[in-house]
């Protein structure tokens, strides 16, 4: 599947200028342990191999995919929205540091909180990484009036974004998390339980 340009920073690219490459898609949830291993994974240890071995044949794609039996998977997300609408080039360490504190925002964490305090937390966290926090906290503010015209669900300033990405997951099919595409078709042989000398033997295999 094509990624649109304002979803750029989802893509981990090793080469300045690659030629048509491999895509390796990753269907992460924020609030996913799973999620997160293989994250880690891929983010520490994998991509430098790729970029040492295979600059110019593989990139990575974050697809963000939300799991709404977790009402704060939502939230995270949208932050990572948030992200990718002022520096996109941020992304992936942004979903590193989230990533990292992902049990903050387990269900037994936020269940007493309001949306916008969660929407605090994320905004600091983006700060950490360099982020202005204000900015972010800004798009993700939902008001407490309603709009002109009257209407309650006014969302925040990442709702229309996050609804395409919404949309792209569920014509994919991807239901579980973490789900890998390779060159566009289910990768049922990665895992999150892949090691990095796992990955380096698939890589072989399979980048041809």
């Amino acid at each position: 599947m094509a990624l649109a340009p304002k979803f750029a920073g989802q893509k981990l690219v090793a080469s300045a200028q690659p030629k048509a490459l491999h895509t390796l898609e990753l269907y992460l949830d924020y609030v996913c342990p799973f999620s997160a291993k293989i994250f880690n994974t891929v983010y520490s240890s994998v991509f430098p191999i790729v970029k040492s071995k295979y600059p110019d044949e593989v990139q990575f794609i974050f697809r963000q995919h939300i799991q709404p039996w977790h009402p704060s998977s939502t939230l995270t997300h949208e932050a990572g929205v948030a992200v990718l609408q002022t520096h996109p080039d941020k992304f992936w360490d942004f979903s590193k540091a989230l990533f990292d504190k992902q049990g903050e925002y387990f269900d037994v964490n936020v269940v007493d909180e309001p949306r916008n305090k969660t929407y605090g937390r994320l905004a600091k966290l983006a700060s950490e990484v360099g982020i202005d926090e204000k900015k972010i906290y800004g798009l993700l503010e939902v008001p407490d009036k309603p709009a002109k015209d009257g209407s309650l669900n006014v969302g925040n300033a990442v709702t229309n974004d996050l609804k395409l990405l919404v949309k792209a997951a569920r014509l994919t099919g991807v239901h579980v998390t973490p789900t890998v595409l390779f060159n566009g078709v289910v990768e049922n042989g990665i895992s999150s339980s892949f090691s990095t000398s796992d990955w380096e033997q698939w890589l072989e295999k399979n980048i041809v």
